[in-house]
């Protein structure tokens, strides 16, 4: 499983594929939010396909709202997450 700045990488790259959001992985910052409009904008469906993303990506299942609110803020968050479960 790759870390650090890589899995950053093949989230974001995830994030534009599986989302189909009209802009580079490249843009996408570690700390950038990912939902409200100060961030990439996302909203509760975006949210749903993302944690589906994440299980079918990187294999770590968020089973609960609570869990998804600490885990879906931005990349780092994502990415903390998916270390931590491996």
């Amino acid at each position: 499983m790759a870390q650090g700045a890589e899995l950053r990488q093949s989230i974001k790259e995830v994030m534009v594929e599986e989302l189909m959001l009209d802009f580079e992985a490249s843009e996408i910052g570690d700390e950038t939010a990912i939902f409200g409009a100060g961030g990439l904008g996302l909203d509760s469906v975006d949210a749903l396909q993302l944690v589906v993303a994440i299980e079918k990506h990187f294999g770590l299942k968020i089973a609960d709202a609570e869990k998804a609110k600490g885990v879906l803020q931005n990349v780092n968050t994502i990415a903390e997450a998916i270390e931590k479960d491996a």
